[in-house]
């Protein structure tokens, strides 16, 4: 689920990038208040663009300023204060890498060893963030149940993971909470839910692993499928999504300047869905390490 939302770099202006920098060590922040120093392994970008859209849309202006980190105690970078809002997103980081590796243990893969990292901030989080929580628990809960129906739809397959982050930034939202920004994040988490899985064709098919492309269509690969009969098929479905998105967003009052969200919404989704079907340098372990060299040289 994780490392699929990115800025199409190329496009981001200086500000917006500075910006981001720092909105990404506010939520590293943010997970070590309430969950621990170790937790902090699990920083995601799709967590730091929540920060960035949420805190704009709730209204919330963001202190930054030049500040020590444990990771960066000899030079000074520039980083967001906590709030209660980062605080929230880093409670939801940790309960979405525990849940994936005990997902990943469930499937029999290794994921024991990386899990222990997160249990006792999960804990941690769990008692400060209960509703959180179960808001993950729950919809992961029904994804679960609807991979072991095998549903083909790829609706239904998605639907759990889109409520989970629609849900979440309703609750995070509170009264700034409206039709529209519910609808975008359900419409951005069903992107996630379905990018991940084409990403995963050839991998799902070869192992056997519930995946909905593959029930749909049974191509031999992603190759095969896109270039297919069903290929515009598939294309149509993360198009209509881009559609809703960028109706939803149409809708959705910033009260700061909204140009790194339009960036990553707008022209990153679009760009990763691109690099996923064509197989240009993509997936999730080339993005992560290169966050992890992002992260290393700033």
């Amino acid at each position: 689920m994780f490392g699929y939302i990115r800025t199409d770099t190329p496009y981001l202006y200086i500000k917006d990038d500075t910006l981001y920098r720092a909105m990404y060590c506010g939520v590293c922040k943010g997970i070590a208040e309430v969950c621990g120093h170790s937790a902090r392994m699990g920083l995601s970008y799709d967590v730091t663009f929540l920060s960035v859209i949420l805190h704009n849309i709730a209204e919330i202006d963001v202190k930054i300023e030049k500040q020590h980190c444990l990771t960066h105690c000899i030079r000074t970078r520039m980083m967001a204060e906590t709030d209660e809002l980062t605080r929230r997103l880093g409670a939801l980081n940790t309960a979405l890498v525990y849940y994936k590796y005990t997902d990943d243990i469930m499937d029999g893969d290794k994921g024991r060893g990386k899990r222990l990292w997160f249990k006792k901030g999960f804990k941690r989080m769990k008692r400060a963030y209960p509703e959180i929580e179960k808001i993950v628990r729950e919809n992961l809960a029904r994804q679960e149940q609807a991979e072991k129906a095998n549903t083909e739809s790829l609706d239904r397959a998605s639907d759990a993971t889109a409520n989970m982050l629609a849900e979440f930034c309703d609750y995070a939202l509170g009264d700034k909470a409206t039709p529209y920004t519910h609808n975008l994040f359900y419409a951005v988490g069903k992107w996630i839910y379905l990018i991940d899985a084409l990403d995963d064709y050839d991998k799902d098919k070869k192992k056997g692993a519930y995946n909905p492309f593959v029930l749909a269509y049974n191509a031999e690969s992603k190759e095969a499928l896109l270039s297919g009969k069903d290929g515009d098929e598939v294309r149509y479905a993360f198009n209509a999504l881009f559609y809703d998105i960028r109706e939803n967003l149409s809708h959705i009052n910033f009260r700061f300047n909204r140009d790194l969200s339009d960036n990553i919404l707008l022209r990153g989704l679009p760009m990763m869905t691109k690099k996923v079907m064509t197989g240009c340098a993509c997936g999730k372990k080339k993005d992560r390490k290169q966050s992890s060299a992002d992260t290393d040289k700033r």
